[in-house]
């Protein structure tokens, strides 16, 4: 049985099941025209929109379809962790092509509806529609955030410190074994592919930061270190200064970078994407506060990766103390 047989009504009748977690608020979930629900008292809302295009942004045939679902909704979740907030609910859209077979379409929801409801996430509606090629997957996820503890790109100041709250670069790596055919069945290929096919969305992380005080800025790591670090730097006005020695990488990725000839894990690192771990600024008279009610909360580190310098500046300190140029190597939809 397939699409063709049980048609589109069928299908959404097919998923409906598990996608509302959490009922309160929710007047209207899937089955009408639109979603209802209750929007939060004295709290700023948060709306984002991811669109995953296979052959672009995926391939399908090296990922299973929990795996996309898990990761079509956790890039979107990511956003929200960057803003400080709490997902709420979701829309998702689905172009799916005649050659997707209708158990892919049940393992995708089934990822997506597990990661859903870890986050008490509701899944609350969206489109289906028929596509001539590729497998196009667009997903909207609502969220709010109390107004004082909201975080933006643009607070950035001279002096705070540049931290991260996981580890860089094992997801570009992953995606390479993938795009080279390595058989990542074994450690330590499995948890870079892991890494890139199922990202794990820092949402307590950007919690507790929000909640902490003393955070300036903040965003997720999608596009790569050196282009989202970019970001916060242009939206604030400010320069940065990177130390390649205290950029986190892993043991994986050390060893990934050493048998492939890949050259210095921080350079990977730097250009790297999907990550999905956050970049925050802290008021250096709150660092060390922060960072130790991080490690507390999350017996991990805050990484302290650099600092926030005068306009004009944009450089990495290399293992030998060299001041080197920052170029902006991460992702771009367009280049």
């Amino acid at each position: 049985m397939g699409l063709k047989e049980i048609g589109e009504f069928g299908f959404i009748r097919r998923i409906q099941t598990g996608c509302l977690v959490r009922p309160e608020g929710v007047v209207k979930a899937i089955g009408d025209d639109a979603a209802v629900f209750r929007p939060e008292p004295d709290r700023l809302g948060l709306i984002t929109a991811d669109l995953l295009v296979e052959r672009v942004h995926f391939l399908r045939d090296r990922i299973s379809g929990q795996e996309l679902g898990h990761k079509s909704l956790a890039v979107n979740l990511s956003d929200i962790a960057a803003m400080g907030g709490t997902a709420r609910e979701a829309i998702v859209s689905l172009a799916i092509p005649e050659d997707c077979p209708l158990a892919y379409l049940d393992a995708f929801y089934e990822g997506m509806k597990k990661l859903a409801g870890k986050y008490r996430v509701n899944i609350l509606g969206g489109d289906t529609t028929g596509s001539r090629a590729d497998l196009t997957i667009n997903v909207t996820v609502i969220g709010s955030v109390p107004e004082a503890q909201l975080l933006l790109r643009s607070g950035a100041r001279i002096g705070d410190i540049v931290c991260a709250t996981g580890q860089l670069g094992d997801s570009r790596a992953g995606l390479q074994l993938l795009i080279d055919g390595v058989d990542a069945g074994e450690e330590p290929w499995t948890m870079l592919r892991r890494a890139h096919v199922r990202p794990e969305p820092h949402l307590e992380e950007g919690r507790m930061l929000a909640a902490a005080g003393g955070i300036t800025a903040a965003i997720d790591v999608s596009d790569g270190l050196s282009s989202d670090i970019g970001h916060i730097a242009e939206e604030s006005g400010v320069g940065v200064r990177l130390l390649a020695e205290k950029i986190p990488v892993s043991d994986a990725l050390k060893t990934f970078c050493t048998r492939f000839d890949r050259g210095d894990p921080a350079a990977w690192a730097l250009a790297g994407g999907e990550d999905y771990c956050l970049l925050c600024t802290i008021s250096p008279d709150a660092a060390d506060k922060v960072c130790a009610a991080f490690a507390e909360a999350f017996g991990r580190p805050l990484h302290r990766i650099g600092t926030i310098v005068k306009p004009g500046t944009f450089e990495v300190i290399d293992a030998d103390g060299r001041a080197v140029p920052l170029e902006k190597t991460g992702w771009d939809h367009f280049r």
